[in-house]
């Protein structure tokens, strides 16, 4: 359901919670979270631009979270990424379509729940669930 880069992205994110002001250099996180190195540098690109990453260059560099683990929804990260689209408009764009049809409806509903999941709680709580 979700881009390979955005299943990625929440690996990536997830590891560098766990301490969130350790930087942590791309070979540390690529064998744990099994994210191909050569993605992290995308991932990260992604993540740095938006803000929710920092990134160090040189010897004891590498990157850490930007903001709090507490602040930090699913949704965050996958919107980052590459956002969920909602459906507000016929898929295919024809002009005799002027509203969203019962197939098309369906999918908006899947999205909509889809979002409202992801956007509930952050991070640091689903990993402090994850321990329980």
């Amino acid at each position: 359901m979700l881009p390979k880069t955005t299943e990625y992205a929440l690996r990536d994110t997830v590891w560098l919670e766990r301490d969130p002001r350790q930087t942590n250099s791309a070979d540390q996180i690529a064998a744990p979270t099994k994210v191909p190195r050569r993605y992290l540098h995308l991932v990260h690109q992604d993540m740095v631009h938006a803000g929710l990453v920092w990134s160090q260059a040189g010897p004891g560099g590498g990157y850490a979270l930007n903001r709090d683990p507490k602040m930090i929804s699913i949704l965050d990260v996958v919107n980052y990424v590459a956002a969920l689209e909602r459906m507000y408009l016929c898929p295919l764009r024809l002009a005799s379509h002027t509203k969203l049809y019962p197939l098309d409806q369906e999918q908006d509903k899947f999205y909509a729940a889809t979002e409202a999941t992801f956007a509930r709680g952050t991070l640091a709580q689903k990993m402090e669930e994850t321990h329980h």
